[in-house]
């Protein structure tokens, strides 16, 4: 089965760039036709997708969050990564990755724990 694990700051500044890390393990980002997803839940708010890079390092990102996003891949390691520019304290969120088996379906079989970040000064 598929794991996936966030990683990165718990906090960050307003501002600043926050970069986050999603492991793979038992499953190739890379395998046809997997898509790998970053999505957010602010608190006492429902999820957010944020955009995601797929099998062949296609990208798409949320048109609201468009601007400020980018995600990447590093296929040696078996991760992808996402920056997020210029946060501000509405940025606070709990952050998942998660696998999207078809693309466009908003399906995630599989997600990582979660991680709590805060944007605070």
């Amino acid at each position: 089965q598929v794991q996936l694990q966030e990683s990165g700051p718990d906090l960050v500044k307003p501002s600043q760039t926050l970069s986050l890390t999603c492991t793979v393990s038992g499953g190739s980002i890379t395998a046809n036709y997997y898509y790998w997803n970053w999505i957010r839940q602010p608190p006492g708010k429902g999820l957010e997708w944020i955009g995601y890079i797929n099998y062949s390092g296609s990208t798409h990102y949320n048109p609201s969050l468009k601007s400020r996003i980018s995600i990447s891949r590093d296929t040696s390691n078996n991760q992808f990564s996402l920056h997020l520019n210029s946060v501000i304290p509405e940025d606070t969120a709990v952050y998942y990755c998660a696998r999207e088996e078809i693309g466009g379906t908003f399906k995630y079989g599989d997600w990582g724990q979660g991680t709590q970040v805060t944007v605070s000064s």
